[in-house]
C-alpha cells in the first residue's frame, strides 16, 4: 500500500466531513471534493502509472474509501466509480486507444457511469432491451436506461445493449463508451437525460434516466472482453466485482464513522449521575457493534486481494458478493445503533447520523441486492446454475460457474 495515498485520504476526511452536510440539504453535487480528489491523485488512483494512474491495487481503494466514507458518504461514492467498476473493466478490457481517451477524463475529476439498470431491467439485468445495431462504421443505440448514478454529471458512459451486426442477427451483450458532458450542454444528437429520482439519501448522487434515440456511437468505442460478445456480458460483469467491494467498503466507512462517534458520545454524555458509557446495556451494543464491523473489514479485505479463476484481475465473485452482502447489512444495523445511543439527538440533524443512515440504506440495494447476492453466494457453495426464471434450474460444474 502505498501509505501516501491513505494519509492524503486521512487529511481530506475532515474537509469533506465539514461540507457533508452541504451536498445532502441542497442535493447538489461535490464539485469541490472532487476537485481536492482530483488534486490529490485520489480519482483515477488505480490506473496503470502509463496512463498517469498510481497503479493503485483494489485493497488500496479500498482502504482509502472507507477513511472517506467515515466522513461523506457522497464523496465516498465518487471515489469507489473513478478507481473500480467501469474505468476498471475499460483498462482491462480496452483497446490502447481506449485507455488513452479514458483516462486523462477520469483523472480530472470524471466519475464516470455504468449504465446497465434499465425502467424493466433491475436485477434481471441480462434482460435488458436497449439495442445497438451496426451501420457500416458506427452502431445505433436506442433504448433507456434508469437509475443510473451520475447521471447528468458524468462524462464517461459505459452504456449496455443487446449487439446486432449488419444482418440485425444478435451476437450478445456488449458494452460501449459514449461520452456526454452534460454540465455543459453538450449532448451527442439521440442523448437524452430525461429526469432525475428524489432520493431518501445520498441525495447529492443525481440517480438519472437516459434515453437513446438512434445514438450514434462508433464501432471503435465498443469494449470488447476476450472472450468476445456471446459470453461478453459475462466478463464485463467480473470488472463489477470490485464495484460490489467499493459499495460493501462505503458501508464499512460509515458504519465506523458512526460507531466512533457514539463511543466518544458515551463518554461525554451523562445520564443519572454518570456516563453512558458506564452501563451495561450500551456496553454490549458497543461489543456488537465493534464485533460487526471488523467482521465486515476482514470479508472485504480478503474479497479486495481476491483473484476470479482463469487469470482474471477482477476480485473473485463468490467473496466480493459475500462480503458486499455482510457489510451492508451490518452498516444499516450499526448506524441505527449509533443512532439509537445518541437518542433524541440522533434522530435530528444536529447530528449527522440522521444523514448517515439515510445514507447507508441504499447499499443493500444498488450494485445487488442484498437478495441477489445471497443467491450468488449460494450458486457458488452449491457449485449449480440459480437462474431466478420459470425455467427453473439447470445443473451446472463449478467449472461451468467460474467461466461465467
Amino acid at each position: 500500500m502505498n501509505n501516501s495515498i491513505l494519509e492524503t485520504a486521512k487529511e481530506l476526511a475532515p474537509i469533506f466531513a465539514d461540507r457533508a452536510a452541504h451536498w445532502d440539504k441542497t442535493r447538489t453535487y461535490c464539485w469541490s471534493n472532487v476537485q481536492d480528489l482530483a488534486q490529490a491523485g485520489l480519482m483515477g488512483m488505480s490506473l496503470p502509472v502509463a496512463y498517469g494512474g498510481k497503479g493503485a491495487s483494489f485493497f488500496d481503494v479500498a482502504l482509502v474509501v472507507e477513511e472517506i466514507a467515515k466522513a461523506c458518504t457522497l464523496t465516498a461514492r465518487v471515489v469507489v466509480e473513478a478507481n473500480m467498476g467501469g474505468i476498471a473493466a475499460v483498462m482491462a478490457y480496452g483497446t490502447d486507444a481506449q485507455k488513452a481517451f479514458c483516462a486523462p477524463i477520469v483523472l480530472a475529476g470524471d466519475k464516470p457511469a455504468i449504465c446497465i439498470t434499465e425502467p424493466g431491467a433491475g436485477s434481471a439485468a441480462t434482460q435488458m432491451k436497449t439495442t445497438a445495431k451496426k451501420r457500416g462504421g458506427v452502431y445505433l443505440l436506442n433504448g433507456a436506461k434508469h437509475w443510473i448514478t451520475g447521471g447528468g454529471v458524468s462524462k464517461l458512459h459505459l452504456v449496455f445493449a443487446r449487439v446486432f451486426d449488419e444482418t440485425d442477427t444478435e451476437l450478445g451483450i456488449g458494452a460501449f463508451i459514449v461520452y456526454a458532458d452534460p454540465m455543459s450542454g453538450k449532448l451527442p444528437a439521440g442523448f437524452k437525460i430525461l429526469g432525475r429520482e428524489h432520493t431518501m439519501g445520498l441525495c447529492g448522487m443525481p440517480e438519472a434516466e437516459l434515453q437513446f434515440t438512434n445514438l450514434e456511437v462508433g464501432a471503435e468505442w465498443l469494449l470488447m472482453p476476450p472472450s468476445g460478445l456471446a459470453r461478453g456480458f459475462a466478463d464485463l460483469m467480473n470488472a463489477y466485482n470490485s464495484q460490489r467491494i467499493g459499495a460493501g467498503t462505503i458501508a464499512l466507512g460509515v458504519a465506523t464513522g458512526a460507531f466512533e462517534r457514539a463511543c466518544d458520545y458515551l463518554h461525554h454524555r451523562e445520564q443519572f449521575g454518570r456516563p453512558l458509557a458506564e452501563f451495561q446495556g450500551l456496553q454490549w451494543m458497543v461489543a456488537d457493534m465493534d464485533t460487526q464491523i471488523h467482521a465486515a473489514r476482514l470479508m472485504l479485505h480478503e474479497a479486495a486481494k481476491s483473484r476470479g479463476p482463469n487469470g482474471s484481475i477482477f476480485p473473485d465473485m463468490a467473496k466480493a458478493a459475500r462480503a458486499k452482502l455482510f457489510a451492508s447489512e451490518m452498516a444499516i444495523k450499526v448506524v441505527n445503533a449509533a443512532l439509537q445511543m445518541f437518542g433524541a439527538r440522533g434522530y435530528s440533524d444536529r447530528e449527522p447520523l440522521e444523514r448517515m443512515y439515510r445514507d447507508v440504506r441504499m447499499f443493500t440495494i444498488g450494485g445487488g441486492t442484498a437478495q441477489i447476492l445471497r443467491t450468488q453466494v449460494a450458486g457458488a457453495v452449491l457449485g449449480m446454475k440459480t437462474p431466478q426464471t420459470r425455467h427453473g434450474y439447470v445443473a451446472a460444474t463449478p467449472r461451468d460457474i467460474a467461466a461465467e
